[in-house]
């Protein structure tokens, strides 16, 4: 069917709305041209505003001064050898009634001018976020109403005015020297109330799709310059790592023909428990590029987003802690955006060329070679790992998530790669040790190191030690019974060991066996983790202390709980008596399990 026939057979919004695209398509490139590659040319670099601000799960607001003194922080950052080519003005810098045109006051007394022009005056291209078709702190603009659906929450790409004129506004911000377009909480099931009536749902998100990505793909041609990245709606289950493949939410690799990059969801704890909250975390953003990996997206097409240091509910009050392990993961899985947010004031004096030094080994090893996964899923605490491979030697950084301690090996990564000779472990966390023997690396639970050969096991290389990720040196299961006591309520007593500390993991459950992650919101009104999950300890009726990482506000909720109770804080011979509940308020059942371990 040619597009004239499918106009003829569209209703008279739908046929507005073609047309309007199909010209706007047919002025932008003659038919013969073929698109430009939507792939990025080169890794880069894009430093993120969110979480140096946050108006989802905080209530600091994004300002002009907020995002001028950041602007600031990135370039005394780039004077000092750290790369930015991007910075992104990420949510809500619009206007609410001005369709995406004018900025939010007085937020922006004087628009944007000032923060455009400082960037392109230093060698960086500035980049805005959208929530694209759904009105997240912005009202629909006159052109937008024919297109809303039954509920007014979100526009039809295929219907009425919506899509032409929000294409309008991103061909406007791009005249005035925007080159990074971000498109975020997109809602393909949106249509009018006449088509949601008649329409399937796999039949509105095909139309939806197929227009915005038709649209995207004539701006594309128009402006092959932009970097177009995909976000929240473009397809993935991102809430948990505990969900197999297939995705509920199917992603499509047709996106991959308009944007350079997918997304695979914000910094969040993984369901795998860790004494280091910050490596569950860590956890999580490896497994959800593992996945996107599995459902056919290229390495260099997918955006972990997985780092994030600020001051902000959005990343758990993290401020830099255990930010060097995070920040080698987020470079060594393979993306070509690699991107920095938040706080960039906290980055000074020797961490500053540490980073300059790690983004230098990762942007060689991305751009020069290709990175690589080996080893199994992350959520399912199985060893795994990234490694990067150039003419000059290999890099391995691997992770082992489980509780216990792995040998894990590493694999040689290119048909031509050279015999990997002499290795050097470059980083690692502080405590245990991990043994390098040829190409296999024994690490302790829940570790995280990196390993470099040829010229990359050069002392040149060596990134250190995180302090502040410590794992136990030991570790040995602990026969640990719980009781039920109640609705989401255990208890189990046992006779203290007699040296060392005892590690305590609690995971919730659904009552079929399937991992539960219970939300108890972000700030200012969320519940600390430590409270919705309470884990406390008594021996003859005296509290014990109980060292605990997860004791958060966490907006995208938790499925375990772990705490340490040094046995110097018990008396030998007394039965220790440790409980569990849980606030979640659908039933769930509890598992579990204790190790003994020393640091």
């Amino acid at each position: 069917m040619n597009p004239l026939q499918r106009v003829g057979r569209a209703t008279h919004a739908s046929r507005i709305t073609i047309c309007l695209v199909l010209l706007y398509a047919a002025c932008s490139v003659p038919a013969q041209d073929e698109p430009p590659p939507p792939a990025l040319a080169a890794p880069i670099s894009v430093y993120n505003n969110w979480s140096s601000y946050d108006e989802l799960s905080d209530n600091i607001p994004l300002t002009e001064a907020l995002a001028m003194r950041e602007l600031d922080e990135l370039l005394r950052l780039k004077h000092a050898g750290v790369r930015f080519d991007y910075y992104m003005m990420d949510a809500f810098w619009f206007a609410p009634d001005g369709g995406y045109r004018t900025w939010r006051k007085p937020n922006w007394p004087n628009g944007p001018d000032a923060w455009i022009k400082k960037c392109r005056d230093n060698g960086v291209l500035p980049g805005l976020w959208f929530s694209t078709n759904t009105l997240v702190k912005i009202q629909a603009a006159p052109a937008w109403k024919d297109s809303l659906n039954t509920d007014g929450t979100a526009m039809s790409f295929f219907e009425g005015g919506f899509l032409p004129d929000f294409m309008n506004a991103l061909q406007f911000w791009y005249d005035h020297g925007i080159r990074m377009f971000k498109f975020d909480f997109v809602d393909m099931t949106a249509a009018t109330p006449a088509d949601a009536a008649k329409m399937s749902k796999a039949e509105i998100r095909e139309r939806n799709a197929t227009a915005f990505r038709e649209a995207l793909r004539a701006f594309r041609h128009k402006n092959p310059d932009a970097v177009l990245l995909a976000f929240n709606g473009f397809g993935g289950t991102l809430d948990n790592t505990y969900t197999p493949l297939p995705f509920s939410d199917p992603t499509d690799l047709r996106w991959l023909e308009v944007f350079q990059m997918e997304y695979t969801g914000d910094p969040r704890p993984s369901d795998v428990p860790e004494s280091s909250f910050w490596r569950s975390m860590d956890i999580y953003s490896d497994h959800m590029v593992r996945r996107f990996e599995q459902l056919g997206f290229p390495l260099e097409r997918i955006d972990s987003t997985g780092f994030m240091v600020g001051k902000t509910g959005t990343i758990y009050y993290r401020a830099m802690h255990a930010w060097k392990g995070a920040y080698l993961l987020m470079m060594a899985r393979g993306g070509w955006v690699n991107t920095i947010h938040g706080n960039l004031e906290l980055i000074q004096g020797k961490d500053v060329q540490w980073m300059a030094r790690a983004q230098s080994l990762f942007f060689e090893l991305q751009g020069l070679g290709r990175i690589h996964t080996f080893g199994g899923i992350p959520g399912d605490a199985q060893s795994y790992g990234f490694g990067g491979v150039t003419t000059r030697g290999a890099v391995y950084v691997v992770v082992n998530p489980a509780q216990d301690v792995a040998t894990i090996k590493l694999p040689m990564l290119a048909p031509s790669q050279p015999p990997l000779g002499p290795g050097r472990i470059q980083f690692r966390d502080a405590g245990f040790q991990p043994q390098l023997t040829g190409n296999q690396v024994t690490l302790g639970p829940g570790q995280m190191a990196m390993v470099g050969y040829g010229a990359y096991a050069s002392p040149k290389y060596d990134f250190g030690i995180q302090d502040d990720v410590v794992i136990p040196r030991s570790i040995e299961p602990f026969s640990i019974a719980f009781q039920s006591t109640g609705p989401g309520s255990v208890q189990a007593s046992v006779n203290p060991p007699m040296h060392g500390v005892l590690r305590v993991i609690l995971q919730e459950m659904t009552p079929d066996g399937h991992l539960r992650r219970t939300w108890a919101g972000g700030p200012p009104n969320g519940a600390n983790m430590a409270k919705v999950f309470a884990l406390s300890a008594t021996q003859a009726g005296r509290d014990i202390p109980i060292k605990l990482d997860y004791d958060k506000i966490v907006w995208s909720g938790m499925s375990w709980a772990l705490g340490e109770i040094d046995t110097r804080d018990l008396t030998p011979g007394i039965p220790l008596v440790i409980r569990f509940h849980s606030s979640e308020k659908d039933p769930v059942t509890l598992k579990g399990t204790a190790y003994l371990v020393e640091y």
